[in-house]
């Protein structure tokens, strides 16, 4: 028997499809940067084995300890490079796919920190080879015994090499990590700094995993990761104050307008006493007495018939207009991303309405 409505799987099915085609994109990108390096592939190996061979002794050279290492080494070299000079493509395929999905906040918060992690990442490459790598490889040759000559096989100088990008291209990271944290409510700029101590024992920790077993490129890597932390807490404390006159402004929209009977007084009072932010305290203890007020309301109601049945669903929207008037606005959007899970059309609609107006 066939279903009353052949069409239901079509969405998904046209998302794997979209999903596919940007997949096939990205190959087809990855695969013309890799044709293009290719003749450069043994030029490129050179230009990346130079920090240390300016450091090996006169009339010494790397070795090829494999039989197809001359060859696949240095095309191994040539398909991550282009990889990685591909990658604001393969980034904005991926964008492009999952963008339609987001509301306009989430879009405008997404794009300008996928630029900084792109920048950060290339950033952090940039400091492995031209900072990391001299100092480093002049350590290691520096402390060869009496009588050992450094031959280094160039596959396992590969390996080395791109461990070291791709672990200060991740430490380079740490801004966007904190103020993502910040943005969503998970912490705060004063929470951040007073867990200093342990972030700087934790980056060393993280350095002597990420890094050869060699107390320079570890402290190499833990300093750059404690200053992108304090760098963080300070970008994420600017961009707070940037929202708070934004929080004011819907305060201020939300809020009735004195009334004629009150007069100049109340506009002075409304002058006297300026909208601030609320701490994370006092807004606890409002919502507290806000719950004390419905319970006192609930008890004084006459019993005489059998009060309706509250709905969860409007209980939600109810509560995310408060949070939303008392500035809370995250915890207002996740109530009211429940609501466009559970709810009925209408209450979808309200909700969207309003996340609409948060936006705005």
């Amino acid at each position: 028997m066939q279903s009353d409505d052949p069409g239901a799987e079509q969405p998904f099915i046209s998302h794997l499809i979209e999903l596919r085609d940007r997949l096939i994109r990205m190959l087809i990108a990855i695969g013309i940067v890799v044709l293009v390096l290719f003749p450069f592939a043994n030029g490129l190996y050179t230009y990346i084995a130079a920090p240390l061979l300016a450091h090996l002794p006169e009339g010494s050279t790397m070795i090829a300890t494999q039989v197809a290492s001359p060859f696949l080494t240095p095309f191994k070299l040539a398909l991550i490079a282009a990889i990685f000079i591909a990658m604001p493509f393969l980034l904005y395929q991926l964008w492009a796919f999952v963008a339609p999905g987001l509301y306009q906040h989430e879009k405008r918060l997404a794009v300008p920190l996928l630029l900084a992690s792109i920048l950060l990442f290339y950033l952090g490459m940039a400091f492995a080879y031209y900072v990391v790598f001299p100092l480093v490889f002049a350590f290691l040759t520096g402390t060869t015994p009496e009588g050992v000559e450094m031959m280094t096989d160039i596959s396992a100088y590969l390996d080395f090499v791109l461990t070291l990008f791709f672990a200060f291209g991740v430490a380079f990271q740490i801004p966007i990590a904190t103020i993502l944290l910040v943005l969503i409510g998970a912490t705060s700029p004063a929470a951040l700094a007073r867990k200093r101590p342990y972030v700087i024992v934790g980056v060393f920790v993280v350095g002597m995993f990420l890094t050869p077993p060699d107390v320079i490129s570890q402290t190499l890597l833990a300093l750059p990761m404690w200053l992108l932390f304090e760098i963080g807490i300070l970008l994420s404390k600017l961009l707070l104050r940037q929202r708070r006159p934004d929080v004011g402004d819907t305060m201020a929209a939300v809020a009735p307008a004195p009334s004629e009977a009150q007069g100049g007084a109340g506009a002075e009072a409304g002058d006297s006493d300026r909208w601030r932010p609320m701490t994370d305290e006092e807004m606890e203890a409002e919502l507290d007495l806000m719950d004390e007020e419905d319970a006192r309301e609930s008890r004084a109601t006459p019993s005489q018939d059998a009060a309706p049945a509250i709905d969860p669903v409007e209980d939600k929207i109810v509560r995310a207009n408060k949070l939303r008037d008392l500035g809370n606005d995250f915890a207002a959007r996740q109530l009211l991303y429940e609501v466009l899970e559970e709810g009925s059309d209408d209450q979808r609609r309200v909700a969207r309405n309003i996340l609409g107006q948060l936006d705005d």
